[in-house]
């Protein structure tokens, strides 16, 4: 069996709900009572093993983006234990840890050494993020004076060459012109056929289907199925079925009773 890379061990990640900035600048110093309480995560357990592809559905609210940001080191768990054994590359919030008075070639340097790289590896890939990122002179100058798409180019163009031991893909993610968003789709296949264990973020199920053999399907922070990418698809579409089920058969239940109310009256 392939060595475990990332393991979730009964990981719970609570937020506390304030109503408004005052509240939230209270609890600095007081326990409120009766805060309310999000459970993000709810007891979720899970191994990626090393050269896997992972893909995580689930509706908006469902956990995965908190999973991912444990993974990437962003948040950590209210109990239980996330264990990260690798280089992390995420595709998501790409300009995150820009330092915007340094020019593009600075923040290279900058972005590495968040990750842990050292000067000469970052030297190594220097020459090859500046080609891909293709900026042209703007690579020497401040980062303030980069539009967002720019930004993002550089944030992908590092993110994809520091040779990952895993790769976190938000399909939502949009880079450039068209060709450059070849560019980059054309990258990320490349990384997947090396055997970098990939975890990817997606409601689209061919997409899910053509790079993932698994899948981890999540509801309000737990986990309702985790294996075969079809068979969680097929759990995801009859949970959200029965969803709809249900509000139908409660919305003629209102207006049976509203009905009924109205004929009385009468």
């Amino acid at each position: 069996m392939s060595e475990p890379i990332i393991k979730f061990d009964h990981v719970f990640k609570e937020y506390t709900l304030y109503k408004d900035d005052r509240e939230r600048f209270r609890a600095l110093f007081f326990k409120l009572k009766n805060a309310k309480i999000n459970k993000a995560l709810n007891d979720v357990t899970f191994t990626v093993n090393r050269g896997e592809s992972v893909g995580f559905i689930g509706d908006n609210g469902a956990g995965k983006s908190t999973i991912l940001k444990m993974i990437t080191g962003v948040a950590h768990p209210t109990s239980g234990s996330v264990e990260v054994n690798g280089k992390v590359a995420a595709l998501l919030e790409l300009t995150a840890g820009f330092s915007t008075e340094m020019t593009g070639r600075e923040n290279i340097y900058l972005k590495g050494y968040i990750l842990g790289l050292n000067d000469s590896y970052i030297k190594t890939i220097e020459e090859r993020i500046i080609e891909f990122a293709q900026l042209g002179d703007y690579i020497d100058q401040p980062v303030r004076t980069y539009s967002s798409g720019m930004k993002m180019r550089l944030g992908f163009a590092i993110n994809v060459n520091i040779e990952p031991d895993i790769l976190v893909v938000d399909e939502a993610l949009s880079v450039g012109d068209a060709s450059f968003k070849k560019k980059c789709r054309d990258k990320i296949n490349e990384i997947i056929r090396s055997g970098v264990t990939v975890l990817y973020v997606s409601h689209n199920k061919d997409s899910v289907n053509e790079i993932c053999k698994r899948a981890i399907y999540l509801k309000k922070g737990k986990v309702m199925f985790d294996g075969d990418v079809k068979e969680a698809f097929v759990k995801y579409q009859e949970v959200k079925e029965a969803e709809k089920a249900k509000k139908e058969a409660e919305k003629k239940k209102k207006e049976a009773e509203k009905a009924k109310k109205e004929a009385e009256k009468k």
